[in-house]
């Protein structure tokens, strides 16, 4: 069998990830990261724009996916379980393969306050893509909007998970248990009737 080798793209995010871990990612300059492997300056503005958005490939793809499994959810399929749908699609795109990239990628964003700001540009375009879907679904607002971040906080809660603990686990299961979870969380909310500092409102006595 012939030995895989990631294409042009592929090789650039490899080399710019470690070299954003082995040096600091202000540290790191774009000529470093083609020299890493062996290309140029030039294929690599082919690629991306800046070495920022190395971190993000992939956006538009991610969206897509999420928005074209939502569409292609059960014409019957409530707002949740079209987006349960949507997040099954989305997590198809990660492999094994990403799994020790995303653990780097998420050690490389956390270190700096622009790549962070950036994350959430990104974690805000699969909410609103999310949420588009929904409503071309004749789901409207504010039950499309919430149906969409309820998805994408589980999705990311979940790929937390799943890039620190290598295993046997599958980025959609962790996905589908991480939604599971947060609306057992929020369905708990809406019947505690206690009070937001935990005290009791029960009557004392003796």
């Amino acid at each position: 069998m012939a030995r895989w080798e990631p294409n042009t793209r592929e090789r650039l995010v490899r080399a710019a990830l470690d070299l954003f871990v082995e040096q600091g990612y202000d540290a790191t300059t774009v000529q470093q990261i083609a020299d890493r492997v062996g290309l140029t300056k030039m294929t690599f503005f082919r690629h991306f724009p800046d070495k920022r958005e190395v971190l993000f490939a992939g956006q538009e793809t991610h969206a897509r996916a999420l928005t074209e499994a939502i569409l292609a959810a059960p014409a019957g399929a409530t707002p949740l379980e079209a987006v349960r749908a949507g997040l099954k699609g989305l997590a198809s795109l990660f492999t094994d393969t990403h799994r020790a990239m995303s653990a780097q990628l998420r050690t490389v964003i956390a270190a700096n306050a622009e790549l962070l700001e950036r994350a959430a540009f990104k974690r805000a375009i699969l909410v609103q893509a999310a949420t588009a879907a929904l409503g071309e679904r004749g789901v409207r607002e504010p039950a499309a909007g919430l149906a969409a971040e309820l998805g994408i906080s589980a999705f990311y809660r979940a790929f937390d998970q799943w890039a620190e603990r290598p295993g046997e686990e599958m980025l959609a299961d962790l996905t589908r248990q991480a939604l599971d979870e947060l609306l057992a969380t929020a369905a708990g909310l809406v019947s505690d009737s206690r009070p937001v500092d935990g005290s009791s409102t029960a009557p004392l006595t003796a």
